[in-house]
């Protein structure tokens, strides 16, 4: 497996949770290298079912929601998928006000994430 700087990596049987480092992620720098880990999870490192667990994020860039919206992206193209939890009221809002509720699959824990990926009877919240 490879070394990640941005995301710590918990294998949840064939699910794949990432949690986020940094708590802010505003700097381009970091944007960056987390879009490259993010993206080598998918296309080097094939992560199919992948779980990302925004619980100590506190403050997301648009570009850092950009590469997310590329992320889904490639996930779906690799017939993966992609699975967010544990987000704070106000990133959520900015994501509902996007409108990028229909396209990302929200939960509210990532116990309840994982289970999505493992039993696909479950919805979003």
């Amino acid at each position: 497996m490879s070394e990640y700087h941005r995301i710590k990596l918990v294998p949840a049987g064939p699910v794949t949770v990432v949690h986020f480092l940094d708590r802010k992620i505003i700097d381009p720098a970091i944007i960056d290298e987390l879009g490259d880990e993010l993206f080598a999870l998918v296309d080097r490192d094939q992560h199919k079912s992948i779980v990302l667990n925004f619980a100590n994020v506190e403050f997301l860039s648009s570009a850092t929601i950009n590469n997310l919206i590329k992320l889904e992206r490639k996930t779906r193209a690799a017939k993966g998928a992609l699975r967010f939890s544990n987000l704070r009221r106000d990133i959520r809002d900015v994501i509902n006000i996007l409108r990028l509720d229909k396209l990302f699959s929200i939960h509210v824990e990532e116990a309840e994430a994982v289970e999505s990926l493992t039993n696909p009877g479950i919805v979003s919240a």
